[in-house]
């Protein structure tokens, strides 16, 4: 078998540890208000968002329409009567789940419902992976594996006895292949678990499946975290040494058989230029599949930043007139949720080529029997170069507003006020390379913002009268949406590492790329149906 470059490990490093916003609530939550039902009507929610209702709406000819909002994320469900009464609202009407038992591993995670779905109809493999290097533990049980992705979840015990998930620093070394080592599946994310969590791994499986697939692993350098060396007076990174290689075949007959697939060649070019081709709809037990290809125009191209493809999304809803569903996903709207789970397969770009995107709903949120699926694109988000900057100074409060501040700040519709500011210490685990400071404190400036474009992958610096740059960290979340379709944050922080009482009270802060997003589309698919699911038969 071929041998793994760097380069491939550094592809690796890039999937595992690119920036991502968090999911939007647990799925445990929602479970647990199935039958939860709307007794008033909209004036008494206000804050709801009306604009996005609206096409919805026109479309269908809805005089009036329910809304429950759940935890921090929301989904609708919609009467097609003229006047309709304020009717109960129910979960996505899914097969119940087998009562069986799950796994310790897989029993308290977002992973034990898709055991549930997947255990009976044969498709979760053991391959009994179980290695002792110098009392560091590596096991491998219970492999969930479909047409779509398999989710292999590593179990890591150090020689104390206790589990350890902390990140493997040649995670890169881990293939899904062929039996002639071609590989034949990607490194895919779960939307639903925080950071970079390397004892459960996910691929998506590529196009082309053979029948026979090979999981190998060459795993000999382990990171077992920090510790403070007292002879150094500072915290160091443990790495061990061991021989966690393996390998194990996966039987695919089964998992292709049960699964629906249909190509598509769908095409949507925005006013800006952003290219949408939808290329194939997947159907598994586990989930609905929706593969594009994404590709910018030469004009839109150069406004965009270089790693435009990392913090790309698009918005958009799913219309099920069947079962009243429709769902909203990406961006930062409160009602909008993450998809289970996400590719974003750059491998292409450096040739040309376009971004491989895909995007798997939750059976839970998106019933995989449903049919007269319409997807509508409601926008998308790119980092766009567009730098603004603003000289601060913290000695004077600025009256040239409604009420005293330091900040006042305008950009492509967003609006940000600063009217105070603090000094935190500095962590020295935190510090990024580039600042030079071990103890200390770092500026907070405090205040609010309002925000027509996406609140994530923004990039802001710093900047003193000698010219030097300080990194900016941007801390909150934006809150419900106005009746103008934009985003409040009421306690919007923006820490500035390493520029303490000493560096003055005057700088330049800049904004130097917007994560814009575009509300200009106009794309309604509907999407490929089926005559019979074969894993129901």
């Amino acid at each position: 078998m071929k041998p793994i470059s760097r380069d491939e490990d550094r592809l690796w490093e890039e999937h595992l540890y690119r920036e991502e916003p968090d999911a939007d609530f647990t799925l445990k939550v929602m479970q647990k208000l199935d039958g939860v039902s709307m007794e008033n009507g909209e004036e008494e929610h206000p804050f709801v968002k009306k604009s996005k209702r609206a096409h919805w709406m026109r479309r269908t000819g809805i005089a009036a329409a329910a809304v429950v909002i759940l935890a921090g994320g929301a989904w609708f469900a919609f009467e097609r009567t003229a006047e309709p009464a304020q009717p109960a609202v129910n979960a996505v009407d899914r097969l119940p789940l087998p009562n069986i038992p799950v796994p310790e591993a897989l029993k308290y995670s977002y992973f034990a419902d898709d055991y549930k779905r997947l255990k009976p109809l044969g498709l979760v493999v053991n391959p009994d992976i179980n290695i002792n290097d110098q009392g560091y533990t590596l096991k491998i049980e219970d492999v969930l594996v479909d047409r779509s992705h398999m989710v292999m979840t590593m179990q890591q015990t150090t020689p104390d006895g206790l589990g350890s998930s902390r990140s493997l620093s040649a995670m890169g070394r881990i293939h899904v292949t062929d039996e002639e080592g071609r590989q034949v599946a990607t490194l895919a994310r779960d939307t639903r678990t925080k950071g970079s969590v390397t004892e459960r791994l996910l691929f998506q499986f590529d196009d082309e499946i053979p029948d026979q697939v090979v999981v190998r692993g060459e795993l000999r350098n382990l990171n077992v975290g920090r510790y403070y060396d007292y002879e150094k007076k500072s915290y160091e990174d443990r790495d061990v040494t061991v021989d966690w290689s393996f390998q194990f075949n996966i039987d695919m007959t089964k998992a292709k058989s049960l699964a629906v697939e249909n190509s598509m060649d769908n095409t949507y070019t925005s006013p800006e230029g952003l290219k949408l081709d939808m290329t194939q709809l997947v159907r598994t037990p586990n989930g609905t599949r929706l593969d594009l290809n994404v590709s910018l125009e030469d004009e839109l191209r150069a406004n965009v930043n270089e790693d435009w493809a990392n913090y790309m999304s698009i918005i958009y809803h799913l219309e099920i007139p069947e079962t009243n569903e429709y769902r909203i996903f990406n961006g930062i709207r409160p009602d909008a949720r993450q998809a289970k789970f996400r590719l974003q397969d750059l491998s292409e770009l450096r040739n040309g080529g376009p971004l491989k995107l895909s995007e798997t709903w939750d059976p839970a949120f998106v019933t995989v029997d449903a049919k007269n699926i319409r997807f509508v694109l409601d926008g998308y988000t790119l980092p766009v170069k567009e730098e603004k900057s603003v000289e601060v100074d913290l000695s004077k409060m600025r009256k040239d507003v409604d009420f005293y501040t330091f900040v006042h700040f305008e950009q492509l519709g967003d609006e940000i006020l600063f009217y105070d500011f603090d000094y935190e210490p500095v962590m020295e685990s935190y510090v990024p390379p580039q600042v030079d400071v071990k103890k200390g404190s770092s500026l907070v400036l405090k205040g609010r913002g309002t925000f027509r474009n996406s609140f994530m992958g923004d990039r802001w610096v710093a900047v003193d009268s000698d010219g030097k740059e300080y990194p900016v960290e941007v801390i909150g979340y934006p809150d419900q949406p106005n009746n103008n379709g934009e985003y409040v944050e009421d306690d919007l922080q923006l820490k500035i590492r390493g520029f303490n009482e000493e560096k003055g009270t005057k700088f330049t802060l800049k904004r130097t790329v917007v994560n814009r997003e575009y509300r200009d589309v106009n794309w309604e698919v509907d999407l490929p149906s089926y005559n019979s699911l074969p894993w129901l038969k």
